[in-house]
């Protein structure tokens, strides 16, 4: 890696200054350009959409709505008695 880099450095200092400084001044524009448009985008989608929150509760997906958690079990625990048990 440090020889890829050394080459390229070299290739870089044997261009004449004034080819470095128009390709940094292309780098520059293009980073300037591709910044603007994130900035743009990002203030387009803001400001499109609504600021209304929508606050729910949190419901447990595995939890069915005619169960209560009183009769749950806990599988693991189920598991291993089945398990002593040998039943299957």
């Amino acid at each position: 890696m440090d020889r890829y880099f050394d080459r390229l450095d070299e290739r870089w200092r044997a261009l004449p200054i004034r080819r470095q400084h128009r390709y940094t001044l292309y780098l520059f524009i293009g980073y300037f350009l591709m910044t603007a448009g994130i900035i743009f985008k990002v203030w387009y989608d803001t400001s499109k959409s609504e600021n209304n929150m929508h606050i729910k509760h949190i419901e447990n997906p595995v939890l069915k709505k005619s169960e209560r958690p009183a009769t749950l079990q806990d599988t693991l625990s189920t598991m291993l008695k089945n398990k002593f048990y040998e039943r299957k």
